[in-house]
């Protein structure tokens, strides 16, 4: 089985441009992250997806693997199948792929492989994670995505809001009489489901909570979950980087 690990890092970001290389303890993101995906025995392969020729050649002048993709991609999804048709065209394929998060500098590798276990079933064409939630305040969050999912793992909703609405009970003591989890957004793709998943129209329920795996729950695809124990640190915004260091950080 082999797999292809694919880091998406978009310079134009909207409310972090030219994040992927922003120093941190001494090394760029996009950096941090390579390396750590590196120490992942399931991937094949990494390679970071690119629309920005700064971050291309700094990918290379650290002597990592880089691909410049369009710069029309709406989600990283997109930008990782542009990768895989590319390599395909000049005789290199993939049975899966793993969209690994550009913004989390200390990502676990374990989290990876956990990740990619799930294609030992075979059956398994969409995967991703999520984390029991023990906050409150997490609940009531919308920038943290909830993930209901049935008695076999399988992914039955993702919402911004907190479900299952307890009846007759306050929100701050939901936690004591059910379990909820936030989603975990690193995804793995059946290289063949990840050529349909990105031609797949819109749907409404997607649109509306502006979140993209809602599209292939709509259309029908069943989305594998695993739980895992750790949460790494997402940097979003310039504010994020004190939850790491105690500066704003500088830039390449």
């Amino acid at each position: 089985m082999k797999i292809l690990g694919i880091i998406p890092a978009r310079y134009a970001s909207t409310r972090f441009q030219g994040k992927p290389l922003v120093i941190i303890e001494g090394k760029s993101m996009i950096r941090r992250v390579y390396e750590q995906s590196l120490k992942c025995a399931s991937l094949s392969k990494v390679v970071v997806a690119t629309e920005s020729e700064v971050i291309s050649h700094h990918v290379m002048k650290f002597g990592g693997n880089v691909m410049l993709t369009g710069d029309h991609h709406r989600s990283g999804t997109e930008r990782c199948q542009e990768v895989v048709e590319k390599l395909a065209a000049v005789g290199e394929t993939y049975d899966y792929v793993i969209n690994i998060q550009g913004d989390e500098p200390f990502i676990e590798p374990d989290q990876i492989s956990q990740l990619a276990c799930c294609f030992n079933d075979s059956r398994v064409r969409l995967a991703t994670l999520i984390k029991k939630i023990t906050l409150p305040e997490d609940l009531t969050n919308p920038n943290v995505v909830k993930a209901v999912v049935d008695h076999q793992g399988a992914a039955l909703l993702f919402s911004r809001s907190a479900i299952p609405f307890t009846r007759g009970i306050e929100q701050n003591e939901w936690l004591s009489v059910n379990t909820y989890y936030k989603h975990i957004g690193i995804y793995g793709y059946h290289s063949r489901t990840l050529g349909e998943i990105v031609k797949l129209p819109p749907c409404r329920m997607e649109l509306a909570e502006s979140l993209e795996q809602l599209r292939w729950l709509w259309y029908g695809y069943r989305i594998n979950t695993q739980i895992t124990e750790y949460e790494g640190i997402a940097i979003d915004t310039p504010d994020d980087l004190l939850k790491i260091t105690n500066r704003n950080g500088t830039f390449l």
